[in-house]
């Protein structure tokens, strides 16, 4: 007897569909997890499937993913017929297989070792939201591509910010407005795209009372969050954002300036151009250079084109030897003055920002850069370096009162 528990209707495109895009999205509680495990379960029973399942970042498979999916073949009563180890799963009887896998681990990037796993058809994405590498997502896409079988790229996500790149690349430009429980959500409506999204509202039966009571009262005390939690609506800025107070806008080129370097060592090197109105609470800022991969010749080059010899550098003070080196070749630069992160945020949140139509970086950076944890006032590395960059040089004009207009 199948003891296959039956497939939700919003999910049978998984099933139906002949596209190779599959876009799964919703608010928390909505199943999206589950029903994919529930689909890679039901395909390995047809021979010549290979999947691969990952997360951006994952610690141990056998302690995360693994689970879930035996979770699902149990509910199912299929648990006899898989062969389980640390990383992968095989059907018994077809030889199609899962492999489950983290991208970025302790040891670095595996793209390169992911890309070489032969006999993938199906790449399954979990936890999208942490996965902000589209050229590591271009390059592990294109591996798949096997002719034995219909070749599918699943993502799921909590949706996260409009700057995602699967937003801009899936959603942006080629999207319809659907209505949930009310709320108008944006979903793609590219061809090659099949956009499932989902709330907790079909699933009610496998959830606590406690859970719904939890989001229905959240709705009542806090619509904007309720509608992006459990709604799984996409957020303009990331929630709890450090620098909320900035617009876009013209630079104010009638004020002293001065560019701001973050080195990127392991990220990209920053340099923004930095102008600030102290008698109108105004920073004006420009993205000049941002860059991943230039050594100490390819940066001085960039920045004596930028900069020239005069115009004031200001770098940060723990990179003393390559502020040392770009001096010796010329440059105007000096370390930041030595105030904490924490000290310098709170200065520059008392001023409004004006950021330029052209800083792509530069804003994307603003609606991502948030708290790690706010109650330590800990920022998130993430998204830090154009931050950094303009902070070094805004502090140059916020301690000097030289430059006080």
């Amino acid at each position: 007897m199948d003891k296959r528990v039956e497939i939700n209707e919003s999910y049978k495109p998984l099933y139906e569909s002949s596209k190779r895009y599959y876009l799964i999205t919703g608010g928390r509680g909505s199943l999206k997890s589950t029903s994919v495990h529930d689909f890679i379960c039901r395909l390995t029973y047809q021979e010549g499937h290979g999947v691969l399942f990952t997360r951006y970042t994952m610690t141990s498979a056998e302690k995360s993913i693994i689970p879930e999916f035996l979770i699902v073949a149990e509910r199912n009563g299929t648990i006899k017929d898989f062969e389980v180890t640390a990383t992968r799963i095989t059907n018994k009887h077809t030889g199609s297989f899962i492999i489950f896998s983290g991208i970025k681990t302790s040891s670095g990037n595996q793209t390169a070792n992911l890309k070489s796993i032969a006999g993938i058809t199906t790449w399954v994405i979990d936890e999208g939201e942490d996965f902000t590498d589209e050229k590591t997502f271009d390059d592990i896409d294109n591996s798949v591509r096997s002719i034995n079988a219909q070749n599918r790229v699943i993502w799921i996500q909590n949706p996260s910010t409009k700057e995602h790149f699967i937003y801009k690349r899936w959603i942006e430009d080629n999207n319809k407005q659907i209505d949930v429980k009310g709320y108008k959500v944006s979903v793609s409506d590219l061809p090659e795209v099949e956009h499932i999204h989902t709330t907790y509202h079909i699933a009610k039966k496998y959830l606590s009372q406690s859970f719904i009571d939890k989001a229905e009262k959240l709705e009542q005390k806090d619509n904007k969050k309720y509608y992006h939690t459990y709604i799984g609506g996409w957020l303009e800025k990331s929630e709890g954002v450090i620098y909320d107070n900035w617009i876009e806008g013209e630079f104010n080129d009638s004020l002293p300036y001065c560019y701001g370097l973050d080195f990127g060592f392991n990220d990209p090197n920053a340099l923004v151009k930095v102008a600030v109105d102290n008698n109108n609470l105004k920073i004006y800022l420009h993205e000049c250079y941002f860059r991943s991969g230039d050594g100490l010749e390819q940066l001085y080059e960039s920045l004596l084109n930028i900069c020239g010899v005069n115009d004031l550098i200001v770098g940060d003070n723990q990179a003393k030897t390559l502020i040392y080196s770009l001096q010796s070749k010329g440059l105007n630069i000096v370390g930041c003055r030595d105030k904490k992160v924490n000290y310098r945020i709170k200065m520059i949140q008392g001023y409004e920002i004006i950021v330029t139509k052209d800083s792509h970086n530069l804003k994307k950076a603003l609606n991502n850069y948030s708290w790690h944890d706010k109650r330590s006032e800990t920022p998130n590395h993430d998204w830090s370096d154009l931050c950094d960059a303009f902070g070094y040089g805004a502090m140059e004009f916020l301690n000097n009162q030289e430059f006080f207009i």
